[in-house]
Parts: C-alpha cells; structure tokens; sequence
C-alpha cells in the first residue's frame, strides 16, 4: 500500500503561485508515476501534470508555461509549481500516484483563484 499526503491548496489572487506537495509513503519502491489532476463539479477529473520516474513530464496544454512538475526521489514527493494562476484554474486538485499495476489517490486539496 502507499499512502499520499497532499498540501498546499489554498485561495489566491490572480495572477498568484501556489505550489502543491505530495508525499508518498509505505511501499513506495517501484513508483514509476507520479501526477496532479484537478477536477471541478459536474466535470470529469483531468490531468495538470505528470512525472514518470524517467523524468519525462507531461502537462495539460490549458497549464503549460505556467507550471512545473518536480519530484525529489530521496523524499518520495512531487511538487507541482503553479504560476500565473487564473480563476479556472479553481478546482479539486488529486495527486495521483502509480506503482506497477496500481494506482492511488489523495484525498485533494482546494485550489481557489479569485479574481
């Protein structure tokens, strides 16, 4: 099992950062996946950004150029820097994590951007 521990949602301003961590736990050997998704009511959860344990990442084209994904393999955590932020960048946002044929969850944690 591995446990994921989010942090760092909160409210900001337009034009404001917020950066999002996500700590694994457990059995974390083998991780070959780590990710931020969002979601927001009524819609399906979708992908911010994703890291794989070669490094490759992948993003969302609605946040490209304004965030960046990290992950300290030392630490077993991924960091989701996000500048710029704008009101419909306001949603539930998910780290997800996969190892091997498994996935997990966090629990997510509230991103509001007012503008």
């Amino acid at each position: 099992q591995v446990q994921v521990a989010e942090s760092g949602g909160g409210l900001v301003q337009a034009g404001g950062s917020l950066r999002l961590s996500c700590a694994a736990s457990g059995s974390v050997s083998s991780i070959n996946y780590m990710g931020w998704y969002r979601q927001t009511p009524g819609n399906q959860r979708e992908l911010v950004a994703g890291i794989f344990s070669s490094g490759r990442t992948d993003y969302a084209d609605s946040v490209k150029g304004r965030s960046t994904i990290s992950r300290d393999n030392a630490k077993n955590t991924v960091y989701l820097q996000m500048n710029s932020l704008k009101p419909e960048d306001t949603a539930v946002y998910y780290c997800h994590i996969r190892r091997g044929a498994y996935m997990y969850w966090g629990q997510g944690t509230q991103v509001t951007v007012s503008s």
